[in-house]
């Protein structure tokens, strides 16, 4: 498994929700992206490792920005290979 993908719904575009998870999860050391998607929803993809630290990164998306309201996280393993840069970043 390369990278572990992660849905967030709720209110989390237009309230500064990448930027704040893309800080957090640089500051932890995680590789990967975070991207608004059409649907109002935002995908996170961080890349796989063995001892990384799931609930940590759960507690870090559900926590957001001060203006955003997570409802749901939805979790899965990225069906597709996908190529990272050396840290994490936002993607448009």
């Amino acid at each position: 498994m390369n990278c572990i993908k992660f849905l967030i719904f709720g209110k989390v575009q237009k309230v500064y929700y990448r930027k704040y998870i893309s800080q957090a999860l640089n500051k932890e050391g995680y590789i990967g992206y975070i991207k608004n998607l059409s649907d109002g929803s935002v995908e996170v993809v961080v890349k796989n490792y063995a001892n990384m630290d799931i609930s940590k990164i759960l507690s870090t998306l559900q926590k957001g920005s001060p203006k955003s309201e997570v409802n749901s996280i939805e979790m899965g393993e990225c069906s597709e290979e996908i190529i990272f840069n050396q840290k994490f970043e936002v993607r448009y």
